[in-house]
């Protein structure tokens, strides 16, 4: 990680690590997209919440590192991860029409995301454009605010 001015710059590698979430009525939407895109996603680290990592990797043979489901943490768990610098890009498949138990968790969560600067995609069009993104196989630096220096100047 380098810092110019007030960003850092860090770099995603080749192989990236994805984080995989959906929400209940979301998670054979996002079965179906993993199993079309297996042949990529196998090629990168994966993980993501508990129950979605589950059927996941149940369905694709994919392995995918399993958090805690969202409600139980496994949201604030990826978010941390991010933060660390463990994740690179997110998908999650989140139901815009049913309200969620852990809703202040899910808005930390893409919060957090944004703040780090990872590219997100909520909806098959958005995974799709990432996916297939040259930037899928090569190193990109993402330019991350370092908003530290704008709360503590010297």
């Amino acid at each position: 990680m380098n810092q110019s001015n007030d960003h850092k710059l860090i770099t995603m590698f080749n192989q990236k690590k994805i984080a995989l979430i959906a929400h209940d009525h979301r998670k054979q939407d996002l079965a179906e997209w993993v199993s079309i895109n297996k042949n990529i996603l196998e090629n990168h680290l994966l993980c993501g919440t508990g129950t979605t990592s589950r059927i996941l990797s149940d369905l694709t043979g994919l392995k995918i590192k399993a958090f805690h489901s969202g409600p139980l943490g496994g949201d604030q768990q990826i978010g941390s991860r991010i933060v660390e610098g463990d994740i690179d890009f997110m998908i999650f498949f989140w139901d815009p029409l049913s309200a969620q138990p852990h809703d202040p968790d899910v808005r930390a969560l893409l919060r957090i995301a944004a703040l780090y600067n990872i590219p997100i995609a909520t909806n098959n069009s958005t995974a799709d454009f990432l996916i297939s993104s040259p930037f899928m196989s090569s190193e990109y630096t993402r330019h991350v605010i370092d908003y530290n220096s704008r709360l503590h100047p010297n």
